[in-house]
């Protein structure tokens, strides 16, 4: 009776397995076939039609198909690094020279070894001999307890870059990203199916730390460059950018100075400033201007709390050339970006010029409304990460906490500008440090030669156990179809990607999957040998196989298990494949040929020659 129980259960589990198996990659089917059925028509209206008419099934069935990864579908790999020294001088206090001394030691270190920067931080103060105390949280912390408050600062930031990073791919669109972190400061990120590469470039690097400002007045912007100017001439640094263009003769409240004598100015021949006290760089000019502002000495020459910071966007004159404004800034936020619940790009109100609109949390809305009220008249510049967007004149207290990013090119820019601050500021600057893509075509190609190669292994191995095990061999090809079928459905039902390195570890399983039906087939024949029916030396094959099959398996489960976990990338493409297949193989070896083998007695199809 329990054996009967059990058969029922066996035979149930199967039918269940190949039904689930069945339909979750009958998606995949149908996506294929209807990408082939679109191909088919040879005018772009047919295509343009059937698309139309089948746009719900075609996208319903690509979002459940089994996913490609990035070396099958083509697309970006990217390796970026936090940069955990700007985090560590943002969590500084009282810095002086010898601090930025000791920071830029270890940022130059930092950029020759992988080594944690928390470690290279307490070397460099160690042989300083410097109490981190001095610098960092409060001067009773001894090294120790400082270290272990940094050391979950650099944690903190990892994890959280990383899920910043995953939310900004996630609302652009990408299918299937895979997102790793990767010792303590790098995040690995694999982009299957992107094509416009710059703008997810620029879409990632991006710190989105968002900052309202107030100006300061005309007047002391340009006795800040007046200042600047006369230690240039001072120290003999001259810049050798081309002068632009100015006027001669009287000039309107909008055109720039005259310059007349560039080597006696030589900050005025870069820069620019209208009689309206505006001032503005070229852009042959900017990348000068932008690295000579950053200077420690000329930052020393500007007013207390203050900097100079340059527009995100020009403006274009009446000849055409791109103008970059230059804004004077109080240093310290009147507002910072943490505030914001919600952003939205959209087209401003003449329907021209694209923006983002804000909506603020009410605690920023109590801080807008008090900074507007309080500054009627005055300039506040929404600057993102250290470019001004827009400087508008507050013209009356804001009640309601919305605000208005423009100064943006296109709806595109201002879409990923609503993802950046919808997604959050990364808790400090993130670099590319390697970058790859991979084509479609080369994918394909890739995508042939991996099939090619599931093909042979497959046919090679059911054609062996064909040969040499006879009838029994038709059980182990059985099982060998539904073993791939449910590797394959495990990962299109959970959203995993199939990579170049799974497919070899779906060829891996194979060999495994036969490998444990030859010790079950060579027990049988021992048996058989040794005089008993046949029935019986099935039973008895089966049970003194199973220890060796299991052993064989968990070991190959525990070392894919450990590959999975300290492996990435590649290394976990082929182990989870290999997990997969090597749990489906454990199954349809014991379970599904036991089965099958069950059947053929009961039909009298089985002999003892049927082991070969």
């Amino acid at each position: 009776m329990s054996s009967m129980k059990n058969k029922r259960f066996n035979l149930l589990l199967i039918a269940l397995v190949t039904v689930v198996a069945l339909w979750s990659l009958w998606p995949s089917w149908r996506d294929y076939s209807l990408s082939k059925e679109l191909e088919s028509y040879g005018t772009t209206q047919e295509s343009l039609n059937f698309a139309l008419s089948h746009r719900d099934e075609i996208e319903s069935n690509r979002k459940k198909s089994l996913k490609l990864g990035l070396d099958l579908k083509g697309g970006m790999h990217l390796v970026m690094e936090v940069d955990q020294v700007d985090l560590f001088e943002q969590k500084a206090w009282n810095k002086d020279a010898r601090f930025t001394a000791i920071m830029q030691s270890v940022r130059a270190q930092a950029s020759q070894s992988d080594t944690r920067i928390i470690d290279l931080l307490s070397a460099e103060f160690k042989k300083e001999n410097i109490p981190l105390s001095r610098y960092f949280y409060d001067i009773r912390n001894t090294d120790r307890e400082i270290i272990s408050k940094l050391e979950k600062e650099s944690d903190d930031a990892l994890s959280r870059a990383k899920e910043i990073i995953r939310n900004r791919i996630d609302q652009y669109g990408v299918a299937e990203p895979v997102i790793t972190t990767q010792g303590s400061r790098k995040i690995i990120i694999e982009l299957p199916g992107v094509s416009d590469q710059n703008r997810v470039r620029n879409l990632l690097k991006g710190t989105a730390k968002l900052e309202f400002k107030l100006l300061r007045e005309p007047e002391v912007l340009v006795r800040t460059l007046d200042r600047i100017n006369s230690y240039l001439v001072q120290n003999s640094s001259a810049p050798t950018v081309a002068t632009p263009d100015s006027s001669a003769g009287a000039k309107p409240a909008n055109a720039p100075v005259a310059v007349k004598k560039p080597s006696a100015k030589p900050l005025y021949d870069v820069i620019g400033v209208f009689q309206n006290g505006t001032a503005f760089t070229t852009e042959q000019s900017k990348e000068y201007v932008v690295a000579l502002l950053h200077r420690s000495d000329i930052q020393a020459l500007l007013p207390l709390d203050t900097e100079l910071l340059l527009s995100a966007r020009p403006d274009i004159n009446e000849k055409g050339e791109k103008l970059y404004p230059i804004y004077l800034v109080r240093k310290g936020a009147e507002l910072t970006g943490g505030v914001i619940t919600e952003a939205k790009a959209t087209f401003g109100s003449q329907g021209v010029q694209p923006e983002v609109l804000m909506e603020m949390n009410s605690e920023g809305t109590s801080k807008w409304a008090r900074i507007t009220g309080a500054n009627i008249g005055k300039r506040i510049a929404i600057v993102l990460d250290g470019s001004v967007y827009s400087a508008p004149v507050v013209q009356s207290k804001i009640p309601s906490g919305n605000s208005v990013i423009n100064g943006i090119a296109t709806l595109e820019e201002a879409k990923d500008l609503e993802i950046v601050l919808k997604a959050g500021a990364l808790p400090a600057p993130v670099r590319i440090i390697e970058e790859r893509s991979v084509g479609p075509s080369l994918g394909a190609d890739y995508i042939r030669a991996g099939v090619l190669s599931l093909s042979w292994a497959f046919f090679a191995v059911a054609v062996f156990m064909l040969v040499y095990y006879k009838k029994a061999g038709i059980a182990a090809d059985i099982a060998l179809v539904l073993n791939i079928m449910i590797v394959l459905s495990v990962l299109a039902g959970f959203n995993a990607s199939l990579s170049l390195p799974g497919i070899a570890g779906i060829v891996l399983t194979i060999g495994m999957a036969v490998d444990a039906n030859v010790l079950i087939y060579e027990r049988v024949r021992e048996e058989l040998d040794a005089g008993k029916g046949l029935k019986s030396a099935i039973e008895l094959g089966y049970e003194r196989a199973f220890s060796s099959i299991l052993d064989s398996h968990v070991t190959t489960l525990s070392a894919a298990f450990l590959l999975y976990t300290y492996g990435i990338g590649p290394i976990q493409g082929f182990a989870l494949t290999l997990m997969i297949g090597t749990a489906a193989s454990l199954f349809t070896a014991i379970v599904v040929t036991k089965e099958i083998f069950s059947f053929l007695l009961l039909r009298n199809v089985l002999s003892e020659k049927s082991f070969g």
